[in-house]
């Protein structure tokens, strides 16, 4: 997977999808997974929507650090770690994990740290 996806339009996470930013995969530090549209529908929350995520490994890493970056738009540059709930997974066996007040219209997973490991997958549920 490239470091940044410019599909555009990027696929969309409706609630009850699933996306898989990683997929068994060996992304080194620094790298951005695929990115998802986060649509607006009708009757959509004004304080944001909830995100769960999970992150696994075929082989545990020493150590990780993957973040759970939203977007306004879908710019690289744009993209920071939600303010509520658990937006880094640090857990080396893996994470089932809950961000709250989610209000970006793009998501995506990066690599922040990571030693060791293999077969890194990051599910987002919409």
């Amino acid at each position: 997977m490239p470091n940044y996806n410019a599909q555009n339009p990027p696929y969309s996470l409706f609630p009850g999808d699933v996306g898989l930013a990683f997929n068994a995969e060996s992304p080194t530090v620094g790298q951005a997974s695929q990115q998802y549209a986060l649509p607006s529908y009708a009757g959509f929350p004004e304080n944001g929507r909830t995100i769960r995520w999970q992150t696994s490994y075929t082989t545990a890493p020493t150590s990780v650090q993957i973040q759970l970056q939203t977007a306004i738009n879908d710019v690289d540059a744009q993209y920071s770690a939600p303010s509520a709930g658990a937006q880094n997974s640090t857990t080396a066996t893996g994470d089932s994990l809950t961000v709250t007040g989610v209000r970006g219209n793009f998501i995506r997973a990066k690599v922040i740290a990571i030693s060791g490991g293999s077969g890194v997958t990051v599910q987002i549920l919409g």
